[in-house]
């Protein structure tokens, strides 16, 4: 695909690409803007024209139009050549080496559920007792329909696979698009139908409601060629722009959650669709923005899944909140028919996971007994484990403590043997450790200016143990943060900038290795011949 990737990027200007983003301005050679994500204070949102390449030195990210719109959008590099390959009117199939047949009913699959939306959006419109069940009892206004293509399915079992056999769809492409049941029926009926949109805004499938009495209440597209419930975010198309430029994403529960919650003003909310959250979900709103909301309940499953969040987020770099506060109402949905503003202010006063998380375990274990005592110190410990900032983590092993009422010192005691301590029962009971590598972003950054300085500053006197990358992208980039790094500079010394970089460089690497070999130093028992080699490369280090 690499010959596909060419054509694209020389038909797509990377300031057109990034212009729809973010406003640009001419800066000499380059242009300027603020960071799509929110986190400068001042414009550090850099493109080269030239070069075909941008650099955000706020939020540590550059690349190409892939990497941009693929950082933008949170969509993988597959999702990210298919949208741009659109904007530049790029064939992809012409590039393509693998089967042309599924490619041929991936096609069919989307045009069949796209004329089905057109269908039941049709449905809706045409009958009166719908419409009254969809802008009366479920309070959704005309915007909010068109908004989310919100339409109906008729009762009448063959209605649409009628419909789309005349526009000469086979029962094959029917049933991998989802749309027939087992026995070869529509899939659904007598249903409030809303379309599943992907973040490029191709329509993979349904989820529906029930309009009456009726089970299963709703009934989503099951697994197909296009739709996977594991990767699939619901509402996300679109909240994303929301997402983007607030600076935070609410997860609740249901989709309807999704819809009112848009309609009441809260644009970012999103649902991962009938499923548990994955890691896959995590990352791709990571992609957007660290703030993200939990509207879960605060039953033993919403702490389970808050729980699970928290473990996922490992070192994501997530700012992880829960939104507790429903003046009485079971869900989001039930609180915005109350009053709208009671769900923005509870949006708006979100606590941490943390703080959410250890008040349940207060209020569900009897802390007046040691057994109690044991249990909240064992699920405290391990939820704590998954805070790597030093000072929070410290913050919070102090209220544990006093929750407790014993010493730190004691906490720090068990903490450093609480691994080998759980058995196998309780290891599945409670949290477990992430797998997730760390990503030391100031490490990142350093390496990008030491890498920036070796290649175009001239170092001389200064042996920078980084290899140069090939990539021409790569380079650009670097070339890049050199230009801005020391823009307005002149005649400053090179080699002593080399100099205390690599010393800082060096400094952050000791300074991970020795949380790695703590790390390993708590899983390991004190007669384990690797401990004292352990603990003495420790000590090495930190006299360094």
């Amino acid at each position: 695909m690499n010959d596909a990737k060419e054509e694209i990027k020389s038909r797509l200007a990377v300031e057109d690409v990034v212009g729809q983003y973010v406003e640009l301005k001419r800066a000499g050679r380059n242009l300027k803007g603020r960071s799509p994500w929110g986190v400068d204070k001042t414009p550090s949102f850099m493109v080269s024209p030239e070069k075909g390449i941008w650099h955000d030195f706020s939020a540590n990210k550059g690349g190409d139009i892939f990497t941009f719109v693929m950082e933008v959008e949170g969509i993988g590099f597959k999702e990210a050549m298919e949208k741009l390959a659109a904007q530049a009117g790029v064939d992809l199939s012409r590039y393509r080496g693998g089967d042309p047949a599924v490619s041929k009913r991936k096609t069919r699959a989307r045009e069949a559920l796209n004329l089905a939306t057109k269908y039941y959006q049709a449905c809706l419109v045409r009958s009166k007792t719908v419409c009254e069940y969809v802008f009366y009892q479920r309070n959704l206004n005309r915007k909010t329909v068109q908004e989310f293509k919100i339409g109906y399915s008729p009762a009448d079992g063959k209605a649409l696979t009628t419909a789309l056999y005349k526009r000469g769809f086979t029962e094959q492409e029917l049933d991998a698009a989802g749309l027939l049941n087992r026995f070869k029926g529509d899939m659904f009926r007598n249903r409030m139908m809303v379309p599943f949109i992907d973040t490029t805004g191709n329509i993979i499938g349904f989820t529906a409601r029930i309009i009456g009495k009726g089970e299963p209440k709703y009934l989503n597209t099951p697994e197909t060629i296009l739709f996977n419930k594991s990767k699939f975010i619901f509402g996300l198309y679109q909240a994303k722009e929301s997402i983007r430029r607030n600076g935070f994403v609410v997860i609740v529960e249901g989709n309807m959650d999704v819809i009112s919650s848009h309609q009441a003003g809260v644009k970012e909310a999103v649902a991962t669709s009938g499923t548990a959250m994955t890691e896959q979900h995590l990352k791709t709103l990571s992609n957007l923005t660290n703030d993200i909301r939990l509207a879960y309940d605060g039953d033993e499953a919403g702490i389970k899944a808050t729980e699970r969040a928290i473990m996922m987020a490992g070192d994501l770099g997530i700012d992880l909140t829960v939104i507790s506060d429903y003046h009485g109402a079971k869900d989001p949905d039930e609180l915005i028919q109350k009053d709208p503003k009671l769900w923005q202010q509870a949006v708006e006063n979100s606590v941490p996971a943390v703080d959410w998380l250890l008040q349940k375990y207060e209020e569900n274990l009897n802390l007046n007994t040691a057994p109690g005592k044991r249990k909240f110190s064992d699920v405290a410990l391990k939820l704590l484990s998954y805070i790597n900032d030093e000072v929070e983590r410290a913050s919070y092993e102090k209220k544990v403590a006093e929750i407790l009422g014993v010493e730190v010192s004691v906490l720090h005691e068990k903490g450093a043997r609480l691994d080998r301590k759980l058995t196998e029962a309780a290891s599945k009971k409670y949290l477990k450790k992430p797998k997730t590598a760390v990503k030391n972003s100031k490490l990142e950054k350093l390496e990008n200016s030491l890498l920036a300085l070796k290649i175009y500053g001239g170092i001389s006197k200064v042996k920078i143990p980084l290899e140069i990358p090939e990539d021409d992208a790569r380079l650009a980039e670097l070339e890049l943060v050199f230009n801005k790094e020391h823009e307005g500079l002149e005649d400053f010394d090179t080699n002593q900038e080399a100099r205390e970089l690599l010393a800082r460089y060096q400094s952050e690497l000791r300074s991970q290795e020795i949380k790695t070999l703590k790390e390993t130093l708590a899983s390991l028992k004190d007669d384990d011949p690797a401990y004292e080699s352990t603990l003495r490369r420790i000590t090495i280090l930190q006299k360094t």
